[in-house]
């Protein structure tokens, strides 16, 4: 497969995720993209990168703008493109350069568009959201196949909106790479008692779930202790340091290198926070986040929302921590009832996920990339199963 890989985000490491992913049905691949960082990185998981320009998250706007520029230059982007085999977008806004370069230098090439997120400006009554929407089905319109990262944005969303317009649709979760896994050392034991400890870890959005977790440890101090790993969005959370600062037992240790530190950051918790409400009523309810699979495969017990898709994953397999909400009184009520058999209790149904259901190898995505027509998957419902109780 040649691969001409159109980005948000060069420094976005779940691109290079993607790439690692897809290495085995790889011959020839290149990033084409935006940067946030001043300097753009010269590759990404060891493939040429090509830079658009700097963007800012959270701008959605400003974004928009950046992408018409880029379209101003698509002679130059084609010679990219040109010869490519698959032509893959990862952001609504990337797949407006991706489905022009492929028609004018690339027309043989499969058209590719990742679904990861419904940016909220896609979601409401507004005009403005109406107007984003038919441009979304519009771009859908020609690919050929739309990869997503949860069932709920079909369901919730990509088909309400546009239906049968649709196109073929393949369910890639964001379960760790198997290719991840290799020499990274077990995760150590945990002893089934307190101090509690809770891990929040990957991009840290959500400024509710901060709160929350600052008033928990306040509450119950020396028995709950919050550790926060990862990339915070301080344009989200601009007091991210000042409450930290100001909350013993919660504690922010930086960023972390997914290949080397899972084990060590997981086995040393005893949960894993998959709470978030920065777009809550849409994508915060839809997504499945990364740190559902990679808390669950090194036995840290997910808490989370029983009524999001997080929750359903999670009840379908009677596993984790399903709170009610207000979370204000369900979460501090679970942690005052917890006990040593009780939390042993959930580690044991964490324990019987199946592997295959949080670890993935990247074949079934090759596969469907090297096919010369896309196949028509189907997108799996939630499983069924009864809620469990927190």
């Amino acid at each position: 497969m040649r691969l001409a890989y159109l980005v948000h985000d060069l420094g976005d490491p779940a691109v290079a995720r993607r790439l690692d992913m897809l290495a085995p049905t790889l011959k020839d691949a290149v990033v084409i993209g935006f940067h946030r960082a001043a300097t753009p990185p010269a590759t990404v998981a060891g493939w040429p990168a090509v830079p658009l320009g700097r963007t800012e998250d959270a701008r959605l706007g400003r974004r928009i703008l950046s992408v018409l520029r880029a379209r101003l230059r698509l002679g130059e982007i084609g010679r990219h493109v040109r010869g490519a085999t698959v032509v893959m977008s990862r952001q609504l806004e990337t797949l407006a350069l991706a489905r022009a370069a492929r028609t004018r230098f690339a027309p043989g090439a499969m058209l590719v568009q990742e679904c990861l997120d419904v940016h909220r400006l896609l979601v409401g009554a507004s005009l403005k959201n109406a107007a984003l929407r038919r441009l979304e089905g519009w771009l859908l319109r020609g690919c050929d196949l739309l990869l997503v990262s949860s069932p709920a944005f079909v369901r919730e969303h990509l088909a309400p909106a546009h239906g049968v317009a649709l196109p073929p649709v393949m369910l890639v979760e964001n379960k760790v790479l198997a290719a991840e896994l290799s020499g990274q050392a077990p995760p150590p034991a945990r002893v089934a008692g307190p101090p509690w400890r809770i891990g929040w870890y990957g991009v840290i959005r959500c400024r509710q779930s901060l709160l929350l977790l600052a008033a928990l440890v306040r509450q119950f101090p020396g028995r709950v202790e919050v550790e926060i790993r990862g990339r915070p969005a301080r344009n989200v959370i601009p007091d991210f340091d000042a409450v930290v600062a100001a909350t013993p037992g919660l504690s922010f240790l930086g960023p972390y290198d997914r290949r080397r530190d899972l084990p060590a950051m997981y086995g040393g918790v005893h949960f894993a926070w998959a709470i978030d409400y920065y777009e809550a009523g849409a994508n915060s309810d839809w997504l499945l986040p990364n740190r559902l699979y990679e808390g669950s495969l090194h036995g840290a017990v997910p808490i989370t929302l029983a009524r999001t898709e997080t929750g359903r994953w999670l009840a379908g397999r009677l596993a984790g921590v399903l709170l009610q909400e207000p979370l204000e009184a369900a979460l501090p009520a679970y942690f005052a009832g917890l006990d040593a058999a009780r939390y042993s209790a959930a580690a044991a149904a964490i324990a019987a996920i199946p592997r295959d259901d949080l670890v993935e190898d990247g074949t079934a995505l090759g596969a469907a990339l090297l096919r010369p027509q896309a196949p028509d998957p189907v997108v799996p419902p939630p499983v069924a199963g009864r809620p469990v109780p927190a």
